[in-house]
């Protein structure tokens, strides 16, 4: 199911505030600022952008297949070997929990978009 490409914009500004949101509520129970947030999502932003570009989202920013899962996949992805190679962490707990939070974020809007939107249609 694909959203109006013209309604692209929209979707990549809700991932890269989903990322955002992700890196300060991490900052936040590890008991450290949230203000810090963009030096923890800065790996992670770029990997939304790198999967919009991989996946062309434009085309179908909702998708939850491929759109969503190459997208979710590709922060990730890079994201960890940004952090890898900037010396941040990548603890295996890091690496699952951020795995886990960044698909219900970057696949959970996409989900809900397309059962509201199925729903309209059935009306």
């Amino acid at each position: 199911m694909a959203a109006s490409p013209t309604r692209w914009p929209g979707y990549l500004i809700a991932d890269l505030v989903l990322v955002a949101i992700f890196a300060a509520l991490g900052r936040n129970a590890h008991e450290q600022s949230p203000w810090g947030a963009l030096e923890t999502a800065w790996p992670f932003l770029v990997g939304v952008l790198v999967g919009w570009v991989v996946v062309r989202a434009r085309r179908s920013p909702a998708a939850l297949f491929p759109t969503g899962v190459v997208i979710w996949l590709s922060t990730e992805t890079v994201g960890m070997l940004l952090r890898m190679l900037t010396g941040q962490g990548t603890a295996l707990a890091f690496v699952l929990v951020s795995l886990a939070v960044l698909g219900l974020f970057l696949l959970g809007y996409r989900l809900i978009s397309q059962l509201i939107s199925r729903s309209r249609r059935n009306r």
